[in-house]
């Protein structure tokens, strides 16, 4: 499957259930070190033929009974808890993410496979009463759900290992085949899955793996018609183009966001509250689509807030992500710590107040406050993927909502309050996929439906969702 040379691993793509190295390669680097770590075989547009080909035929000819189904997905978590550490290990490499959220995101990516399972027995039609239509007294009517085909399965280098499993885990529950193009920049964690769930049992051809560059490779994929349904994880951008070219075929796109928070001035704990604000802003080096980027603060205690955010950004460790003590590690490429750095010089310029961080070393960045922000700025409008979280006062609270409200995401938003009242309609008014009381826009559990709305998507991920977005409802009736 690979070969070792000077410690820099190649990898193949997996087709057919071989690993196909190529002659062409592209290198991955650790984030930290910036030396190369692994070495991926590029698919050309032959080998991605082949793939698609080949995940076409076997979802044609060879069906695996849903008990079969949960068998290799509850064999390969087992398998994911042994190997923990290494593949923590590949996550932080790749990623730049700390140990500990490597840890923490292997042990997701297998309750995920484990929710996903269990869902494999659960695939159900409904019964539908008929008789109760004048004329259809003697016939009977029900659904069943059926797997759409190949799901082409296409996830971003943030989380590779617990975004792959929320894609790849349920198309294989549903009984779909998949072609997976994990990010460029972090395949490892996929491919390593990928091994896995061969050796957990997995037939050939049920997940093949195609390598290469998002411009490359995917317009290869999207062109291809035998492919049934994609399922997407990264920019509004790319989401836009799948959606355009794939034409009636299903989509699911989980794209951006710049999550607004609200911490009112009932908060039962403000410690807890600033905490959660503040530091969920920084995890992954603030590269997560529900990170914690606008913090809307009752002027009440607005100065309370800047004081304790200040401590708690400065009480983050910056550096080595190998290191247990680091709380954050590099951003994804110096490149993108450049961009944060500027949307935070460009912010000052215009009268943002920097409380503290805004430095940049190299990838690393430093856990950054900003406040007297404007709506305008791009680090409010935009989606910031990088460790800034911007404060912003306020006095009338259904004002604030129609701030939130005001952006061309909705993926996710978090709103504190003793009132109990005020967080229903916080539930009602916000115009977000989904809307965590007291808790932050991070807050996720993944057997729960995840999706935004505007530019932050369409459908839903969570393992019962995705079953039924890969699955087709078909109509049985019976003349009795």
């Amino acid at each position: 499957m690979n070969t070792q040379t000077d410690k820099v691993v190649t990898y193949g793509n997996l087709v057919d259930g071989q690993w196909i190295e190529g002659t062409e390669t592209f290198t991955v680097e650790n984030k930290y070190t910036h030396e190369p770590y692994a070495e991926i075989a590029k698919a050309d547009k032959a080998l991605v033929d082949k793939a698609v080909a080949n995940a076409k035929e076997t979802f044609n000819s060879v069906k695996l009974p849903a008990t079969k189904r949960y068998e290799i997905l509850m064999k390969a978590a087992q398998l994911f808890e042994e190997r923990k550490e290494d593949i923590a290990l590949a996550i932080t490499r790749e990623v730049g993410k700390t140990i500990k959220d490597a840890r923490g995101e292997v042990d997701r990516g297998i309750a995920t496979f484990i929710a996903s399972a269990e869902e494999a027995k659960r695939i159900t039609g409904q019964g539908m009463p008929i008789h109760g239509q004048p004329g259809n007294e003697e016939k009977m009517a029900f659904s069943i759900r059926v797997p759409v085909g190949v799901v082409c399965a296409i996830t971003p280098f943030n989380f590779p290992f617990n975004l792959t499993a929320h894609k790849v885990a349920p198309a294989i529950a549903a009984g779909n085949t998949v072609v997976l193009k994990p990010a460029e920049k972090t395949p490892v964690s996929a491919i390593k899955m990928a091994e896995i769930l061969l050796e957990a049992g997995l037939p050939k051809g049920f997940l093949n793996v195609v390598n290469g560059f998002g411009h490359e490779v995917g317009p290869l994929l999207l062109e291809d018609e035998r492919i049934a349904m994609y399922t997407f994880t990264g920019s509004p951008t790319v989401g836009k183009m799948i959606k355009s070219q794939t034409g009636i075929r299903k989509v699911t796109l989980e794209l951006g966001n710049n999550s607004p928070n609200i911490i009112h001035h009932d908060v039962a704990d403000l410690d807890r509250a600033v905490e959660l604000c503040v530091s969920r802003g920084y995890v992954n080096s603030g590269q997560a689509c529900i990170s914690v980027q606008r913090i809307y603060v009752h002027r009440d205690i607005y100065e309370e807030v800047l004081e304790k955010a200040k401590k708690v950004a400065e009480a983050f460790v910056v550096g080595n992500p190998e290191d247990e003590a680091t709380n954050i590690g590099p951003m994804i490429s110096i490149n993108e710590a450049e961009r944060a750095e500027k949307w935070v010089q460009e912010a000052a310029e215009h009268g943002a107040r920097i409380i503290t961080g805004g430095k940049r070393d190299g990838a690393l960045f430093q856990p950054t406050v900003l406040t007297d922000v404007k709506e305008e700025m791009k680090v409010m409008c935009e989606e910031v993927f990088a460790p800034i979280v911007s404060i912003i006062p306020y006095d009338d609270i259904y004002e604030t909502f129609a701030a939130a409200n005001d952006s061309k995401f909705g993926l996710q938003a978090g709103f504190f309050t003793s009132n109990l009242e005020l967080a229903m309609k916080a539930a009602q008014v916000l115009e977000f996929g989904g809307v965590n009381i007291n808790d932050v826009s991070t807050f996720r559990v993944d057997i729960l439906p995840y999706g935004g709305v505007k530019d932050s998507g369409v459908g839903k991920e969570g393992p019962r969702s995705a079953v039924e977005e890969m699955t087709d409802e078909k109509l049985i009736t019976i003349q009795l």
